[in-house]
């Protein structure tokens, strides 16, 4: 079957460089409707982007870009871009993901590395937001909806009562009101393994970031650290953890002692892999992108070893590990 946006992708980008249509080499595909080609123009690589704009809001890519290149960080710049067909030429900043190249002995610095870079965006003033939409009550909220719907619902076949209903209300207004709660600041929104990139400055190269909002200072650590496809034993995230609150203080972002910022982040994590939980499985039944089941385990995992440690979520606790796992364990 002819690909005819790839082939319409080309012919643009050719005609953008003043050459022939390239001959595009598949990168990759996401979590969304875009899809990543390199090619060659001679002198450089560039990534060529289909971005249909009826699913993605290139707008926002755009803007995103200009205020993180702004700062100073690492991000692909904007070399072309048309709007209405969803075509984008991007500088290519490799293809070294941090996920393939974390061990024991790289980690500690690829993390810390990556720690500089969410105090650099959460030190973007306010002001500079103004476009960017706040991570509100509604949106929190609707994130979380996605687990009973598509996880519960949808993968695990189970029924709720009336009384499980509530207590799963119960949890999410929580979680919203401690994230709500927190110093609120940039948030990337998916600052992960697969979305950072080993380059040769010593920065992380940050991609995916399309989708930031305003939102809780821990969201960010919380998606790095505990890392839907990797994860470390809690000992080396609490250390992560007092490595960034120290720079963060020192930056004036939060005046938190630890034990209640880990509280917040591992409450923000609680919402995120809830969230998570939902879309994994949403990917695959509406979206027919199985690949991401795989990775349900450990982010149920996540869930339940917070739940599990804080008086607030006892009943929710034994809700994840009386009908929760069970079902799981069974598919």
């Amino acid at each position: 079957m002819i690909d005819q946006r790839k082939q319409q992708l080309a012919h643009w980008a050719g005609k953008q460089l003043n050459q022939q249509p390239p001959e595009l080499e598949t990168v990759s595909g996401d979590a969304s409707f875009r899809r990543y080609f390199r090619f060659s123009n001679g002198e450089s690589s560039i990534i060529a982007v289909d971005a249909p704009p009826t699913h993605e809001d290139n707008h926002s890519f755009h803007r995103v870009a200009k205020i993180l290149l702004k700062q100073g960080l690492l991000v692909p710049e904007f070399l072309n871009i048309d709007f209405d067909e969803g075509f984008i030429l991007l500088s290519d900043l490799g293809d070294k993901l941090y996920l393939p190249s974390l061990n024991q002995s790289s980690v500690n610095q690829l993390y810390s590395k990556a720690i500089d870079s969410i105090i650099q965006m959460q030190q973007i003033p306010l002001t500079n937001l103004a476009e960017l939409t706040t991570y509100d009550e509604q949106k929190l909220n609707m994130e979380m909806a996605l687990f009973p719907d598509w996880f519960i619902k949808e993968h695990l076949k189970l029924q709720l009562s009336d009384t499980e209903k509530k207590l799963i209300s119960d949890t999410f207004r929580k979680l919203a009101d401690n994230a709500l709660a927190q110093p609120q600041y940039f948030v990337h929104r998916d600052y992960h393994s697969r979305n950072l990139m080993i380059c040769e400055r010593q920065t992380p190269g940050i991609i995916d970031f399309q989708d930031a909002v305003i939102g809780p200072i821990t969201y960010d650590l919380v998606s790095l650290l505990k890392d839907c496809y990797i994860e470390w034993e809690e000992a080396a995230v609490k250390s992560w953890c007092e490595e960034y609150l120290k720079q963060a203080k020192t930056a004036g972002l939060t005046n938190q002692e630890f034990s209640a910022f880990y509280k917040d982040f591992e409450w923000m994590g609680m919402q995120r892999h809830i969230k998570v939980l939902g879309i994994f499985a949403r990917l695959n039944y509406r979206d027919n992108k199985p690949g991401y089941l795989q990775d349900l385990p450990l982010t149920l995992n996540y869930l339940r070893k917070a739940a599990a440690r804080y008086d607030e979520f006892r009943e929710f606790s034994q809700f994840l590990e009386q009908r929760i796992s069970p079902a799981m364990a069974k598919i």
